[in-house]
C-alpha cells in the first residue's frame, strides 16, 4: 500500500537485544497527508531499512507500506511498518486515480441522456424532471447538437 504526505515528527531510534541476542532498531515517524481533511498516520523502519531511509521533518514522501497486527494479552495491536520512502513528486496532492473526488473532479458526473425507446413519443421517454428534446429539429434551430 502506499500513501503520499509530509513528515512532521521523526522520534528517535530505538535499539535493543532480542531474546536470541539479535540487535534490532527501528526509527518511527509521524507522517500527515496531503488532503482536504489531512490525516496522521505513526509508522515505523525496521532494522536496516531504519538506515536506508532517513527522513527528517518537512520531508514529502511516497511510503510503501504493510500494515501488521499482532495479539498480546488479550489486545490487538496495529502498526504500519514502512519498506520504501521515496521523494513524492512535486505538486501531487494525492496518487493518481485517487478513490475519492478531489477539488478539480466532481463528486458526481451529469445524467447522460438516454435514447427514446423506439414506439414512444420523446415526452414519455425523458426523466422526471427534464425537458424532452423535441421530436424534430425546427428549421430555426441552428445549434449542432
Amino acid at each position: 500500500m502506499e500513501v503520499t504526505g509530509k513528515v512532521i515528527i521523526a522520534l528517535p531510534e530505538v535499539a535493543g537485544v532480542s531474546k536470541s541476542g539479535n540487535n534490532w532498531k527501528k526509527r518511527e515517524y509521524v507522517l500527515e497527508t496531503l488532503e482536504s481533511f489531512p490525516k496522521k498516520i505513526h509508522f515505523d523502519f525496521f532494522g536496516e531499512r531504519a538506515d536506508q531511509y532517513p527522513l527528517n521533518p518537512g520531508d514529502v514522501i511516497r511510503l510503501s507500506f504493510d500494515i501488521e497486527s499482532r495479539e498480546y494479552n488479550g489486545r490487538w495491536y496495529t502498526s504500519i511498518r514502512g519498506w520504501k520512502a521515496e521523494p513524492a513528486q512535486e505538486g501531487a496532492a494525492a496518487p493518481q486515480g485517487a478513490a475519492f473526488p478531489t477539488p478539480q473532479q466532481p463528486a458526481y458526473a451529469a445524467p447522460a441522456a438516454a435514447p427514446a425507446p423506439q414506439g414512444l413519443p420523446a415526452e414519455q421517454s425523458a426523466p422526471q424532471g427534464f425537458p424532452a428534446p423535441p421530436a424534430t429539429p425546427s428549421a430555426t434551430d441552428d445549434l449542432p447538437f
